[in-house]
């Protein structure tokens, strides 16, 4: 049975989803040789065949390096990419939820800006 929560979460991961195409063409139109791209069979945005940012779970992944601090960017919610079921977290990586949807451009700067610096 389709109930009204389900609806709820059905647009709310349409607008988080979007959010994100609108980030990746935003991305994509301001930097030279940043392109489309996929990670894990999601919508991504990659540098030199490399991603950096991914849409993932509702949320978005960014590729911002060990040494980030989310909270000297006042985000207290997040939690690193852990794809695998017997392997440890990937602590380059950190997932953003949509309630920081405002910081996911400049995230995706900071990614954009660790990948090309090849860091």
């Amino acid at each position: 049975m389709f109930n009204r929560s389900n609806q709820q979460n059905l647009t709310l991961m349409k607008e988080t989803e979007q959010l994100f195409n609108e980030l990746r063409q935003e991305i994509i139109n301001n930097h030279e040789g940043v392109h489309e791209g996929t990670m894990m069979s999601s919508p991504g945005i990659q540098y030199n065949k490399k991603n950096f940012t991914f849409y993932y779970r509702q949320a978005v992944a960014f590729r911002v390096g060990r040494d980030f601090e989310p909270e000297s960017e006042g985000i207290h919610d997040y939690s690193l990419l852990n794809p695998f079921k017997n392997k440890p977290p990937l602590k380059d990586w950190f997932i953003i939820g949509p309630e920081y949807r405002d910081k996911w451009p400049l995230l995706a700067e900071i990614a954009l800006q660790k990948i090309s610096k090849g860091k």
